[in-house]
């Protein structure tokens, strides 16, 4: 697959979102693509320097179990990911209610439907917060947002033991245990 072919592809497509999980096209083998645990993409080792082209690309990204794919109607591609695909690398609020922001832009409330979850970090090992952030995607926190938002939680002792809780509007998670 040719990186240029894949972008025309999906550059038709005007849908923010288009329905990936409704895609089921064969799959056509690996492409060259990889998103590192910086969060950073490349192709072909090279980093990807355009952020409209990751974002372009972020669209039609799909997880089945472990692997993670570039889907279009007609064509299934694998890529490798070395934790999750996204960070989490800024944050505000409004009244009570946390929004997150990733590293393509996108926003979302930290609610019931994108929940914070600690999830063990592929590559470090260590138990981290991760967010859900559409259709079976996660991003992990990173490290700045992590601390920014200790300074919001609260100590709570949650199944058998204390955690460093945050409230998200009616919505609470933990950043870890202490």
């Amino acid at each position: 697959m040719d990186l240029q072919r894949l972008q025309s592809q999906l550059a038709q497509d005007n849908v923010a979102l288009p329905p990936v999980e409704d895609w089921h096209p064969a799959y056509c083998g690996e492409m060259p693509l990889e998103i590192r645990h910086n969060g950073s993409w490349h192709y072909q080792g090279s980093p990807i320097g355009r952020i409209a082209l990751v974002k372009l690309f972020s669209r039609v990204l799909k997880r089945e179990q472990d692997n993670y794919f570039l889907v279009t109607p007609v064509e299934k591609l694998g890529i490798q990911v070395a934790d999750v695909p996204f960070l989490v690398t800024a944050w505000h609020q409004i009244n009570n209610q946390l929004v997150f922001t990733t590293n393509v832009d996108e926003s979302y409330p930290v609610d019931f439907s994108h929940p914070v979850e600690l999830m063990v970090d592929r590559v470090s090992g260590e138990r981290l917060p991760y967010m859900l952030v559409r259709r079976n995607l996660y991003a992990r926190l990173h490290q700045n947002v992590f601390y920014q938002l200790v300074e919001l939680g609260k100590p709570i002792q949650q199944e058998g033991q204390n955690h460093l809780i945050v409230q998200s509007g009616d919505y609470r998670f933990s950043l870890g245990t202490l």
